[in-house]
This record gives structure tokens, sequence and C-alpha cells, in this order.
């Protein structure tokens, strides 16, 4: 029964994710938000609702290690997966905007994060620090993007100018559609809220039962299960060519997961959200890392090739096999960590400067025939 809650609870999360990405997408759209800063905004934001709601309620129900747990899983499930699997698919192609812009946000809240747990906790003054910086970001991304539209929307203005909406029944049907899209959008944050208790409640009786921390639970099954949206929207955006907003959503979430569901939990959580030593010590720093690690892989061409993609998808793989060994079989769990510190990170290291090294070659050989 408690398996038949969980797989409920996802399908609720899901469905509640989905009606509420494609009604507020619509509705941003309407109001002239590019499509880039849908995907950055309103799409990633939407896709990370499960994660905002089950880490918000984890948090008033006095779990924080669930809290933390799924941010942290997540962000690391959403790069080293998400897009591992995605560049499998077909090689992505990175905008300029995300390695100027997006990708060195992720990395200095990822850090601000990592320096605020320092402590020992993630406390309400650390959470509105969070959320005012998410607030920014959001209203920095909306004034570039209407400035980026003013053009378009100016001439489709000038097309509609004196129209009667009462009248015109391209007005109404318009009207109509805002209506529509709000009604589902509310309705999806009811689903959002059912799911999560479901899912949180059975989750947590799972990881009780197989005797798992609550911090691991968090990390893995309800960090990748809250992030099935995200999976989904950047995997069909990746089949469908849309290949800038697969790479958009995962960064959008990202930032999105730090500032507003951390931010959020660390508000709402009487005493704060509580870091453990081993959240502290080792998946504060893998996400850190994963975050760090975007930036020359995005700056080579500006794509990320499949095998970069593979490199992602055997971390990801790697980090899992940890979490698991530290669970099942503990004795194994510190010769496991030393393989990864000093085997596989420093080769991964080195063979990322050797490819950003053969780009910049390659970048001034073309220089003079340009």
């Amino acid at each position: 029964m408690t398996i038949l809650m969980l797989v409920v609870g996802l399908f609720v999360l899901t469905a509640g994710a989905e009606l509420l990405v494609r009604s507020a997408s619509r509705l941003a759209t309407s109001a002239g938000i590019s499509p880039l800063v849908v995907g950055l905004t309103v799409v990633a934001f939407g896709t990370s609702a499960p994660e905002l709601v089950v880490s918000v309620q984890s948090a008033a129900l006095g779990k924080p290690d669930v809290a933390l747990g799924n941010v942290l899983g997540s962000n690391i499930f959403n790069v080293l997966f998400i897009l591992g699997v995605s560049a499998l698919i077909v090689p992505l192609r990175v905008s300029l905007q995300l390695v100027r812009i997006e990708v060195p946000l992720m990395i200095a809240v990822s850090c601000l994060t990592g320096i605020f747990a320092l402590d020992g906790r993630i406390g309400r003054f650390d959470g509105i620090v969070l959320l005012t910086g998410l607030l920014l970001y959001t209203c920095f991304s909306i004034v570039m993007s209407r400035r980026q539209e003013a053009a378009i929307r100016s001439s489709q203005r000038s097309d509609i100018s004196g129209t009667d909406f009462d009248q015109d029944p391209v007005g109404r049907r318009v009207s109509q559609r805002w209506i529509s899209d709000t009604i589902l959008l509310l309705v999806g944050l009811v689903l959002l809220v059912l799911g999560a208790r479901l899912f949180i409640d059975s989750a947590i009786n799972i990881a009780r039962y197989l005797g798992a921390s609550e911090l691991i639970i968090g990390l893995t099954i309800v960090a990748a299960g809250t992030s099935l949206p995200e999976v989904a929207t950047s995997i069909l955006a990746a089949i469908r060519g849309e290949r800038d907003i697969a790479v958009g959503n995962v960064v959008g979430s990202n930032l999105f997961n730090i500032m507003g569901v951390l931010g959020a939990s660390g508000c709402i959580a009487t005493q704060g959200i509580p870091v453990s030593e081993t959240a502290l010590w080792l998946d504060m720093p893998v996400m850190i890392v994963v975050a760090i690690a975007c930036l020359p892989i995005f700056y080579t061409g500006h794509t990320i090739a499949r095998w970069e993609g593979g490199l992602f998808l055997a971390y990801y793989l790697l980090y899992t096999s940890y979490l698991v060994v530290s669970v099942m079989i503990p004795q194994w769990s510190r010769s496991f960590k030393i393989t990864m510190l000093f085997m596989v990170i420093p080769l991964t290291v080195i063979t990322l400067l050797i490819e950003v090294i053969r780009h910049r070659r390659a970048a001034k050989e073309h220089m003079p025939d340009e």
C-alpha cells in the first residue's frame, strides 16, 4: 500500500506540474515574455514546483533533512542525469546568455549556499537572502525580455489598435483563454500539494523500512521523483530540437531550487534547516562541483556533446552508487569515496581542461580567416 501511495503521489505531482507549466507558459507568452525567458523562469519554476511543495511541507512537518536532501539531490540529478540523457539523445546547443549570466549565477548561489551552511544550518536570514535573490533575478529576466520583445509587441499593438474586445470574437477568445489558463494553474497547484503530501509520507515510510536516513531518501527517491517534470520537459525538448529549452529548463530549475525552494524552507522551518556533516562535506560540495563543471562544458563551442552527456550520466550513477553503498555496505563507503576523490574527479578535470585548450586553439586558428 505504501508503494502504491508513492506511485499515486508521483502521478498526481506530475499531473499538477504539467497543468501548471502549460497554463503558466501560455499566460507568460500572452504577457509578452520571450520563449527563452519563459523556459528559464516560468517553465523552470513550474517544473520545480514539486520540489518547492515537498521541501516546504517537509520543513513545516519537522522533517528538514528531506527538505535539504531534496534540493541538493534535485540539483545534482538535474545536471548529471537530465542533461546527460538529453545530450546522449542529441548534442545540446547552449545559449550565449546561459554561459554569460545564468550558469555563473548558478555557481555563485551554489557557493553562497555552501557558505551559509558552514554554521550547520540554513537559517531564516539565509532564506530571506536567497528569496530576495530569486526576486531580483526574476525581475531582471522579465525586464530584459520585455525590452527584447518591445519592437514585436509595438507592431502587434499597432495592428490591433482600436479593437473592442467586447465586440471582437478574437478578443473574447483571448479573454476566455486567460480565464481558463488561470483556473488550470490553480488546479495544478492543488494537485501539487496533494501529491506532495502522499509522496512525502510514503517515501519516508519506505526509508524507515529500509533503514536509510531521511537525508539519503531525500537525495535519491524524493529528488528523482520531484524532478520528473524536468526530465519530461528537457528530454522532449531535446527530441523536438528545442535544445535551448532543454538546457535552460535545467539551469533555471537549479536556480529556483536553491533560491526559491531552499530559501522558502529556511524561512518556514522554526529552527532553520539543519545541515548534517555528511551533507556539508559531501552532498553540498558535489552540488557546487557539478555547477562549476557546467561552465567549461558549456564553454567548449556552446554545446554539450554526447561524450560529455555520457560523462554526466556516469557521474550520477557513481554518486548514487555511493549513497546506496553507504547504506547497504557501510564498510565499503570509505574506499568508494577515496576512489571518487583521487581517481575519477582528477581524470575528469584533466579531460575538461584539454577540451577547453583545444577549443581555444581552434578558435585562434579560425581568427585569420575571419
